[in-house]
């Protein structure tokens, strides 16, 4: 996760998390259970994850499991098995989209293989309200704050494109034989040429041209998920706000 300025968070946790407000850049590490297979297959866990300290161990499992052989990695803030899709929120990215909600850039990066659990850390379980994920958390954070904002008026954007096999790829266009290239602007930096934007009202409207565009992904089965991605995905908000004058108008 990414940011250009410091916020401060505003639940009470241990000092460790607390510190990941300040920090322009983080690294944030979450760590799924075992699935079914996993289990029925005795694997054994050879991660060991300590929130409190921030910090994530790893055994060599072809090591003496009695020898102290862990090798342990310190990150910004750990999450392990039991996490909940709210506390991952609240802790690490509530503060993010608050300060794009107060002008500044921000970008939410989920890295991993194949079945470690990126789509529902970002997407969540739809119709399960206490499993939503990062993205419609967000959607709704953004819409909560316009809808209590007085005097501003804001316009909300979206974008979502694909890069698979070194090509851009437009999943909000009806046709998808077409490509798209990469383009830099002084002023603005890097951008996709030609790149659809559409006008978004609430969260339920930006909710659903996700879903749109998701019908338009890449699909392919991988030993790991059954409905594995087979490309790189990014979803591009655009908050663009103002202040009312006396008369109405935008200053």
């Amino acid at each position: 996760m990414d940011k250009e300025k410091p916020t401060k968070r505003r639940s009470q946790k241990p000092a460790l998390i607390t510190e990941i407000a300040t920090q322009c850049v983080q690294v944030v590490v979450r760590c799924r259970p075992m699935d079914d297979r996993e289990v029925s297959k005795k694997y054994s866990r050879v991660v060991e994850v300590c929130p409190s300290r921030g910090v994530v161990e790893i055994r060599n499992p072809r090591e003496d499991p009695s020898r102290d052989n862990m090798k342990v990695f310190t990150f910004d803030a750990v999450y392990d098995g039991t996490s909940s899709q709210q506390d991952l929120y609240e802790e690490t990215v509530r503060p993010l989209v608050s300060s794009v909600l107060d002008g500044f850039n921000g970008t939410i990066f989920a890295y991993g293989q194949t079945g470690t659990g990126k789509t529902y850390t970002m997407e969540g379980i739809k119709g399960d309200p206490e499993r939503r994920g990062i993205i419609p958390r967000s959607f709704e954070h953004i819409f909560s704050h316009i809808g209590r904002s007085e005097n501003m008026q804001y316009l909300v954007r979206a974008s979502y494109l694909e890069i698979y096999q070194e090509e851009i790829r437009d999943l909000l266009q009806q046709d998808q034989s077409l490509r798209f290239e990469l383009k830099e602007k002084p002023e603005s930096g890097v951008f996709v040429k030609d790149l659809s934007s559409v006008i978004c009202k609430s969260a339920q409207e930006i909710q659903q041209l996700m879903n749109r565009g998701n019908l338009n992904r890449t699909i392919g089965a991988t030993n790991m998920n059954e409905h594995s991605s087979r490309s790189h995905a990014i979803f591009l908000i655009t908050i663009e706000m103002g202040s009312l004058g006396d008369s109405g108008g935008i200053r």
